[in-house]
């Protein structure tokens, strides 16, 4: 049900989820559903974020959208309910605030069980006031199967000695499901049926959600004449990984998802064809392109989405062109293409490359840099020459502080 204006007089147990809901899925409504009947709350309220104080650099739908998509998802179940309580206020929202904004509303004694990510806990002290944070609500931390929750108990276990909190662990399936994979997926064509409400499908169809009709969709029809099958699928899947690592780092989503798009759209070029476009627009060879023409795809690649598909933004270009080379002092949307070329999931796996893809959401340069690594490492067991590029991004990568070890 809708709440425009709440009464939440009466309850002696309720359950808030709050989120940015881009879109809501069925993770959402399982661990919802789960929270109510594990802690016997008479309600769960939904609160669509509106200006996170974490996420102001990463790119979110109109709190309009998420809202109604989130009344949509929760309609048919008479213990859910929806507010705009952040939605309407202005400026950037923070927990403490709303919830005691929302503990005024209920009866003195009222408990109240706060949903939140496993991962977030090791964070609430430094949310803001997150101190008092910890003593007005039961915190109840949802994870996927197979989390690791070792580190997750013992904080948990010492917060409770520190702070007196409150905190329970609720294991839920359906947590594999993602936002952030359900908007890739639209981007790049793949259905989502059975991952979001039918009602919410909808109306992400018909307000045109996640995708850019006039420009990305074009791109996408483009390339499928352009590639072989086998580079195309290679093609949506390291966009794919592409938008997750944008999400996960703060990048242009826009961005990161047509640089993915275009990285090799010159890569099936023959190398003769290569050498002669590459003298023929004008690209400086040095004798170790001359020898290696393969690396001209990313050059090739960065010239082609500039004349034939229109981009001129050079950070993106940049990103398309040093995609398989690398290079010293990346950018962050360099290092995103680059990493996503690498763990796309239609990749034939090697050694190596398990561990790069569980680094590539922990530590986005040490990825990196295992990445060029292993790339060094299979062109020299070829007895293959290693472009300069390469050898300096290694070096580049291995004095920065950001590396572990």
């Amino acid at each position: 049900m809708e709440q425009l204006f709440l009464n939440l007089k009466g309850y002696k147990r309720i359950a808030i989820m709050g989120g940015t809901f881009d879109p809501i899925h069925y993770g959402h409504l399982v661990a919802a559903e789960a929270v109510r009947t594990e802690f016997n709350t008479e309600i769960v309220l939904f609160i669509p974020t509106g200006t996170q104080p974490y996420k102001q650099n990463q790119t979110v739908s109109h709190k309009e959208h998420r809202y109604l998509m989130t009344v949509l998802a929760t309609a048919s179940n008479p213990n859910f309910a929806v507010s705009r309580i952040e939605i309407d206020k202005g400026g950037i929202n923070y927990t403490i605030d709303t919830i005691n904004e929302l503990i005024s509303m209920c009866d003195m004694g009222t408990e109240v069980f706060f949903i939140t990510g496993a991962d977030s806990v090791f964070q609430i002290l430094t949310w803001k006031d997150g101190a008092s944070l910890i003593k007005k609500c039961n915190f109840v931390a949802v994870t996927r199967p197979g989390y690791n929750k070792n580190d997750l108990v013992e904080y948990a276990v010492n917060l409770k000695k520190s702070h007196s909190a409150r905190l329970h662990f609720l294991e839920i399936p359906a947590l594999a499901i993602s936002s952030t994979d359900i908007r890739g997926r639209i981007k790049t064509g793949s259905p989502i049926k059975y991952l979001v409400p039918h009602e919410v499908e909808r109306y992400i169809e018909k307000s045109g959600l996640y995708l850019r009709h006039d420009f990305s969709a074009d791109i996408l029809q483009r390339l499928k004449k352009m590639m072989s099958e086998k580079r195309y699928i290679h093609t949506i899947g390291v966009a794919k990984e592409a938008i997750k690592l944008a999400d996960m780092y703060g990048e242009d989503a826009e961005k990161a998802y047509i640089a993915a798009l275009l990285h090799d759209i010159a890569k099936e070029m023959p190398n003769s064809s290569k050498l002669a476009m590459a003298k023929a627009v004008g690209i400086k060879l040095d004798e170790e392109l001359e020898k290696i023409p393969t690396l001209l795809h990313g050059y090739l690649g960065a010239q082609i989405a500039k004349t034939d598909f229109g981009i001129d933004d050079e950070y993106v270009l940049d990103a398309i062109r040093y995609h398989t080379t690398g290079r010293a002092n990346m950018t962050l949307l360099e290092k995103i293409i680059y990493l996503a070329d690498i763990i796309e999931p239609n990749r034939e796996i090697y050694e190596g490359l398990p561990q790069i893809r569980q680094k590539a959401f922990d530590n986005l340069d040490e990825a990196v840099y295992e990445g060029i690594i292993d790339s060094i490492s299979y062109v020299n067991r070829k007895g293959e020459h290693v472009y300069y590029l390469s050898e300096e991004a290694r070096d580049f990568l291995k004095n920065e502080d950001k590396l572990g070890g």
